[in-house]
């Protein structure tokens, strides 16, 4: 390993989800205000995701009384508390930025479903040939 490396190694989180383009995540920040500090919730779509290691980050987009607001998560930052995913997406595309342009359902993102092997086959009525 070369000598950034091994620098960058001290300031990875463990333990973040698997988040990929297209998922509803919630990223909780941490906010500090007159020497009080908070969680604030940040719920949206992830657009675009770049960078590796300690310089990744994602581009998170949420639709707030009608206007788009997009922010950018470094994803090692020591000011994200914990990011969840809500919903898997199903998409086609390294990054969203066309749903910019996209207005009501023709801005949403087919959901994924993870595990359809655990519901169980529903019965077939057998036919006498």
């Amino acid at each position: 390993m070369d000598k950034m490396s091994l620098i960058e190694n001290g300031y990875l989180k463990k333990g973040l989800p698997d988040v990929s383009i297209g998922d509803q995540v919630e990223v909780h920040m941490k906010i500090q205000e007159e020497g009080k500090t908070r969680i604030q919730v940040f719920e949206g779509l992830v657009i675009a995701k770049r960078g590796r290691g300690v310089q990744s980050s994602f581009t998170v987009r949420r639709i707030s009384y009608g206007e788009g607001a997009e922010r950018v998560f470094p994803v090692h930052s020591p000011f994200i508390d914990k990011i969840v995913v809500v919903k898997k997406g199903i998409i086609r595309r390294a990054k969203l930025y066309y749903l910019r342009k996209k207005i009501g359902k023709k801005g949403k993102v087919k959901e994924r479903i993870e595990n359809p092997a655990e519901t169980p086959p529903e019965p077939r009525a057998e036919t006498a040939a």
